[in-house]
C-alpha cells in the first residue's frame, strides 16, 4: 500500500464527485477511479437519478484492465436491488478487480456496511476511511436525508458589520460585493431548491434564478414561496421566469381558493402545508414535505422574519453569513434575524467547525449548528465525531443553567 498515491487517486474520486453536486440529488456525490500498475485506466462519476453509477462507469472504461485493478470510490459500493441500476458490488465482483479503497461507509441503512462484506466474502481486498472527513464532509446532504428523511439547509445571509440586511427604507442592493454575490449564485447552483418569504418577494421582487457569467451552464434552484394568506402579486418576477426549474407557493387552508386557481394557471405549484400557531406555513413540515418530493439540499435566503423561524425551529444545519465592512446602524434598520432575543446568552445559537474566509473586500463566517438529540450525530450534522462530547457538554450546561435560572425564579 502506498499512502501517498492512494491520497492522490481518493483526491481526484472526490474531484469527480463533486461534478455531480446539485444533479445527483438526492443520491450521493460519488466518483471513482480504476488504477493498474500505476496508471488511471479508469474513471467515472455519478450524474444523475437513474444513470449508471460511478463505479459502473469507471469499470466499462477501463474494460478488460480492470482485472487485477485498485479502484477509489469515496462512498462504499451499494450492494441492494431496490434502485434503477444494479448492484455495484455484482459489478466490482464481476470484474475480478484485487482491491477497493473505499472513502466512508454508506449511510444508507440498505447498505451500512453490507457492501463492504459483500465484496470481501468475494475475495477483494477492502480499505476503508481514507480521506474519511471530506468523504463525510462531501455528502452530508445525503446522509441526513437518508438517515432522518430531513434535507440538508443552509442559512445563507448578507449584512453589514452590525448585523443589517436593509435600510429602514427597504434597500439592500446592495449590501455585500460582488464576489459574495457570485458566491450565493454559486450555492444557488448547488442547491436543489431556495426558499424565501413572501416578504422578501413583496419587497424585492427576485427572480431566484442562478447568474453565473463565465461558469457555463448553470443550475436554478426550485423556487419556494413561504406564503400562508397568498399574496404572491401575480406579475411578480418568480411566476413569470423562463427557467426549467419549477416555483413552489407553499401556503395554508387559510388562503383564497380562487387565488390558488389563479396561480395554478401561472403554471406554479401549490403546497398546502398545516399552519404553525402562529397561522404561517410550518417550516418543519415544509422541509418535511420538500424532502419527500426528493429535495434533499435547501438554500434559505429569507428575510430577519424567516431566518428567525428557520433557526427557532431547528431546521437549520448551516449557516454562512457573508458580512460587508459597512455600519448601518439604527434602531430602524432590518436586522438578519427577527423576532425576540432569547433572555440569557446560553440559550444563543451555538455553531461548530467554524470557517472564516475573505470573499472579495467581504468577510464569511460558516459553521454547522450545534444540535441536541437525534441530529447531533457526526454523519446527520456534519459535526467531526472527535467533537461530539463538546457538543454533550455545551447541552449539559445549558440544562443547567436553565435548571439554576428556575432555582432563582422559585
Amino acid at each position: 500500500m502506498d499512502d501517498k498515491n492512494d491520497e492522490k487517486y481518493m483526491d481526484m474520486a472526490l474531484s469527480l464527485a463533486e461534478l455531480g453536486r446539485g444533479t445527483a440529488s438526492p443520491n450521493p456525490m460519488v466518483g471513482a477511479v480504476v488504477v493498474k500498475d500505476g496508471k488511471v485506466v479508469g474513471k467515472g462519476w455519478h450524474k444523475r437519478p437513474g444513470t449508471p453509477h460511478a463505479e459502473a462507469i469507471a469499470l466499462r472504461k477501463a474494460g478488460d484492465k480492470a482485472e487485477g485493478s485498485t479502484i477509489y470510490v469515496n462512498l462504499e459500493p451499494c450492494c441492494h436491488r431496490d434502485k434503477l441500476t444494479p448492484p455495484c458490488t455484482d459489478a466490482l465482483i464481476a470484474s475480478k478487480v484485487a482491491r477497493v479503497v473505499v472513502g466512508m461507509v454508506d449511510p444508507n441503512p440498505k447498505v451500512a456496511g453490507k457492501g463492504i462484506d459483500t465484496l470481501r466474502e468475494a475475495g477483494i481486498e477492502v480499505e476503508l476511511g481514507l480521506l474519511a472527513e471530506r468523504c463525510e464532509k462531501l455528502n452530508t446532504a445525503f446522509a441526513k436525508h437518508i438517515t432522518t428523511g430531513l434535507p440538508s439547509v443552509t442559512l445563507k445571509v448578507a449584512q453589514t458589520l452590525d448585523g443589517k440586511i436593509a435600510t429602514s427604507t427597504g434597500e439592500s442592493k446592495w449590501i455585500t460585493g460582488p464576489d459574495a454575490r457570485r458566491a450565493g449564485h454559486l450555492l444557488r447552483d448547488q442547491s436543489d431548491a431556495i426558499v424565501v418569504g413572501i416578504g422578501t418577494v413583496l419587497r424585492d421582487d427576485p427572480a431566484l434564478t442562478t447568474r453565473l457569467e463565465g461558469e457555463g451552464k448553470s443550475r436554478d434552484p426550485h423556487r419556494i414561496i413561504m406564503d400562508s394568506h397568498l399574496r404572491i402579486p401575480l406579475d411578480a418576477k418568480v411566476l413569470n421566469v423562463d427557467s426549467k426549474s419549477k416555483t413552489y407557493v407553499a401556503t395554508t387552508v387559510a388562503a383564497s381558493t380562487q387565488k390558488m386557481k389563479e396561480l395554478k394557471r401561472k403554471k406554479a405549484e401549490l403546497l398546502i402545508i398545516d399552519a404553525d400557531p402562529d397561522g404561517r406555513v410550518s417550516m418543519p413540515l415544509l422541509m418535511e414535505e420538500l424532502a419527500k418530493m426528493g429535495m434533499t439540499n435547501i438554500l434559505i435566503e429569507g428575510g430577519a422574519r424567516v431566518n428567525a423561524e428557520a433557526l427557532r425551529s431547528n431546521v437549520v444545519d448551516r449557516v454562512m453569513f457573508f458580512i460587508a465592512p459597512k455600519i448601518l446602524g439604527g434602531d430602524d434598520a432590518r436586522g438578519s434575524i427577527g423576532g425576540r432575543s432569547p433572555e440569557s446568552l446560553v440559550d444563543a445559537v451555538q455553531l461548530h467547525s467554524v470557517h472564516y474566509s475573505r470573499v472579495g473586500e467581504d468577510i464569511l463566517i460558516e459553521g454547522y449548528i450545534m444540535k441536541e438529540g437525534p441530529e447531533a450525530s457526526g454523519a446527520v450534522s456534519g459535526e467531526p465525531q472527535s467533537e461530539q462530547p463538546q457538543a454533550e457538554d455545551r447541552a449539559s450546561h445549558k440544562r443547567r443553567r436553565r435548571k439554576s435560572r428556575k432555582g432563582k425564579q422559585g
